[in-house]
């Protein structure tokens, strides 16, 4: 039997893996809150872009879909969630709901067709998807701002009573408390019959085409869910940075979250999100302390994990911890 990688393995018995990461995302919130008070605008963005991960992680560590254009998802959903602000929509959960439902639907939509290629002419439709969604952003100047960005929108307060400060606090919980209750859900999709049979799509896709698996249907389903995840990403991003950039459906945003993802460990949730923490801390530590070469650092670091861990660092981790308890006594 393989071991369940993450700390839900671990601490299997004393907590249920979905109240596990529920815990975890707040823990984690409020070490951020606590420890780096002025960097609260760094940490949020840092929870948009795992919601990115996170979504990426469902369609290819969980299903084996390789896609290069999976930020056109995250992109979408931002300039929606937007527009909707721009028109009168002001409410933060609302346009959270929007980003989700815009999410949602253009994951099924481009999923009806990705879904039915594998392998290389897979990985090239997903770039040029990626492509002409970042180029239909750029020339619709009128709904999406063009080149300089969508930014004139405002949000009012959360639940209409919380404003949000310029020091970046309330932005920051709600979004910690978002992706807490998002991860927690998609903990349980994971572990549930659909997710299960995905992943047995992944592994052996002629096996579960023998027993009777839809394959289909089940991978655009999970490219909707997936949409929906990352749709709450973008709209988040829309919230608490207050402008909407080209770079939010960018080549180099789905490439980076890539990276993420196998930095931290395809095919599981914890890895998805150790992989965005590690990247964008690393990155903004080796950038300060050196402008002109940080690049190369952290081409270094992600040499030396997918060597010394190609599964990524959740799996190196829970590998580690086992064989420390195997020698423990």
């Amino acid at each position: 039997m393989a071991t369940r990688a993450g700390p839900s393995g671990i601490a299997s018995g004393l907590l249920s893996p979905e109240l596990l990461g529920f815990l975890v995302v707040w823990a984690l919130g409020t070490v951020g809150y606590v420890l780096f008070p002025d960097d609260l605008a760094f940490l949020t963005r840092i929870v948009s872009i795992a919601f990115l991960v996170l979504s990426l992680d469902l369609v290819t560590g969980y299903c084996g879909v390789a896609t290069l254009g999976h930020a056109a998802l995250f992109g979408i959903a931002a300039y929606a969630a937007g527009n909707a602000a721009r028109a009168g929509w002001a409410d933060p959960l609302v346009l959270l709901a929007i980003g989700a439902l815009v999410g949602a639907v253009s994951g099924l939509a481009t999923g009806a067709l990705i879904a039915r290629f594998r392998g290389l002419p897979q990985l090239v439709l997903t770039i040029a998807v990626g492509q002409l969604v970042a180029a239909l952003c750029n020339k619709l100047g009128w709904l999406t701002g063009g080149s300089d960005g969508l930014s004139d929108y405002t949000v009012g307060p959360l639940f209409g009573r919380i404003a949000f400060d310029m020091y970046g606090r309330v932005a920051f919980l709600m979004s910690v408390a978002i992706l807490a209750v998002v991860f927690a859900l998609l903990l349980r999709i994971v572990r549930s019959p659909f997710g299960l049979l995905t992943r047995a799509i992944k592994d052996d896709t002629v096996k579960a085409r023998m027993i009777g698996a839809s394959i289909y249907p089940r991978l655009v389903a999970m490219y909707g869910l997936s949409g929906a995840v990352a749709g709450i990403g973008g709209a988040l991003g829309a919230i608490t940075a207050g402008v909407v950039g080209l770079d939010g459906v960018s080549f180099e945003r789905s490439a980076s979250a890539l990276v993420m993802l196998v930095l931290g460990g395809a095919g599981n949730l914890w890895g998805a999100l150790a992989g965005t923490l590690v990247f964008h801390v690393f990155e903004h530590l080796v950038s300060t302390a050196n402008p002109f070469h940080w690049m190369s650092l952290v081409g270094a670091m992600l040499i030396l994990v997918v060597v010394f861990a190609p599964r990524g660092l959740s799996f190196g981790a829970i590998v580690l911890w086992s064989k420390l308890r195997a020698r423990s006594p």
